[in-house]
């Protein structure tokens, strides 16, 4: 699976399409406060930086009131980091006090593959925007969370094809006391993952992460071991949500999750994008769904072996 189209909303707000330069005179824009604003340009034709279209969308509507903004595609996108983007976005910090979500790098594999895309260091835009409650961020190539300290941020989402270890040790060391969705996608070793299970025990305990309630450590290549280190792990008894969904999780990684601690609490288990037996999916759906436990396991994969498994989303 490649990301092929843009995000449709965030925070519960519908995304739209900040007019770019030339199509801005003629457009009628909607309140600023009702709608999940998207800011970008052309990746390889447009003439305009995306600060310059920032710099537009911040006279073009009440700043004040803008409540969520995502960030498409800048210049250059395969061969530039959005250093500028997130300067514009923290020197504008004062003219956004009620915007609570952002996402940085909705961008398609036409506009770049997810492997592709240049990340860097988020923390002094996290750090610079206090009022943040949600937080996400799409491709890992550079990324870095190091020294993220954050009081109100109730949501965080990394996606990535391929995640390096040193950023998801680097999340599990910030200071997120108000967490309460994690959603990391791992991805796989030849675009950059080299996380093993034993990175992922700050989470697993949920110590740092006191009021987490949704955990999602998926589209990863060690998908079986995630779920048997979940079998054990104090941060389950205390989830609404469990999301193993988009890797290679196969009968064994199931095996180890069921004969675990209990899952009937749960409100939903998704683990769409699988390897499971049919066996193996039937007893899933007797051991949860009676319980009142919504299960996905949606998009059933077959494989000869353990090495033609896939994850859903990788370049």
């Amino acid at each position: 699976m490649t990301i092929s189209n843009h995000l449709q909303e965030l925070d519960g707000l519908p995304a739209f399409d900040f007019p770019d330069a030339e199509a801005e005179p003629k457009a009628k824009l909607p309140d600023a406060g009702s709608v999940a604003w998207r800011v970008a340009v052309d990746a390889y034709e447009s003439e305009e930086e995306w600060e310059s279209a920032f710099a537009r969308f911040l006279k073009a509507v009440d700043a004040t009131q803008v409540r969520a903004l995502i960030v498409g595609a800048w210049s250059d996108v395969y061969d530039t980091a959005p250093d500028g983007v997130i300067g514009a976005i923290v020197a504008a910090s004062d003219q956004l006090p009620s915007l609570g979500a952002l996402f940085v790098g909705d961008i398609t594999y036409e506009e770049c593959e997810i492997s592709w895309i240049n990340q860097t260091a988020m923390a002094p835009l996290l750090n610079g925007l206090p009022q943040l409650h949600s937080f996400g961020v799409r491709g890992g190539q550079g990324l870095d969370m190091a020294g993220v300290k954050h009081e109100r941020l109730r949501s965080l989402t990394v996606e990535t094809g391929g995640l390096d270890a040193d950023v998801v040790r680097n999340i599990a060391a910030a200071e997120l006391p108000a967490l309460e969705r994690l959603d990391i996608w791992l991805g796989v070793s030849w675009y950059g993952a080299n996380t093993v299970v034993a990175d992922l025990e700050p989470f697993l305990t949920g110590a740092r992460l006191p009021a987490l309630k949704s955990l999602a450590l998926r589209n990863s290549e060690i998908q079986d071991d995630i779920a048997a280190a979940l079998a054990g792990a104090p941060v389950v008894a205390r989830l609404e949500t469990l999301d193993l969904s988009m890797g290679t999780l196969g009968d064994e990684g199931a095996e180890a999750l069921l004969g675990g601690q209990p899952l009937t609490h749960l409100k939903k288990l998704d683990l769409h994008h699988h390897y499971l037996s049919e066996p193996m999916q039937e007893r899933i759906r007797t051991t949860l769904e009676p319980a009142g436990v919504l299960v996905d396991l949606s998009e059933c994969e077959s494989a000869r072996n353990d090495d033609s498994r896939f994850t859903a989303v990788a370049e």
